[in-house]
């Protein structure tokens, strides 16, 4: 029954290349969308309300002046990478294939391939100690040339005077004195 109004919708809108903006309801919300054609389907893309927008004023960068070279080089580099359809593009979700295959792998009790590109070099394996001992002999080196040739001098910090423990006795009479005034009652 709705075959022939949504087959008409779709003809309509790939005639006249041409979207349509649409409302509909999705979780108890009334929502905006985009309504276009893909191949026999409708593909409906959701859209954002004014108000569910945030003020960009906190993440605007501040204007810089550019030149008219900049901005021909932009529009030319947009030139080139301007498609005439979607389907030109290689809109293809490389990583949900990936996780496929990790998961059929996986299914098949089997190490998944690993990931095709480039085999990046492995940093090279530093030895901390050495890089320490030369950094600590640099500085000493910067500090005799600064200070005419001495060597640095070192300060010891005073110690901290102990804080005296309390007594068994003591502990106890306090904790009789705070149980007692916890326990008296006011008569009228």
């Amino acid at each position: 029954m709705a075959a022939k109004p949504y087959v008409l919708l779709r003809k309509a809108l790939e005639r006249n290349e041409k979207v349509a903006v649409a409302k509909y309801a999705l979780r108890g919300r009334e929502r905006l969308g985009l309504l276009r054609p893909l191949g026999n389907a409708l593909l409906l893309s959701g859209l954002h309300w004014a108000d569910e927008i945030r003020s960009s004023d906190e993440i605007t960068p501040p204007e810089a002046e550019l030149t008219d070279n900049e901005v021909e080089g932009a529009l030319t580099l947009m030139e080139t990478m301007t498609v005439d359809s979607l389907a030109d593009l290689d809109v293809t979700d490389h990583y949900t294939e990936a996780l496929h295959e990790v998961i059929e792998a996986k299914a098949e009790h089997r190490t998944p391939a690993p990931p095709a590109g480039e085999e990046k070099a492995a940093a090279p394996v530093v030895d901390l100690m050495a890089a320490l001992e030369k950094s600590v002999a640099d500085t000493r080196e910067r500090r005799s040339e600064s200070a005419g040739g001495g060597e640095a001098t070192v300060h010891e910090m005073p110690a901290k005077p102990k804080k005296k423990k309390k007594t068994a006795a003591k502990k106890a009479t306090a904790k009789k004195t705070a149980a007692k005034k916890t326990t008296r009652r006011k008569t009228a």
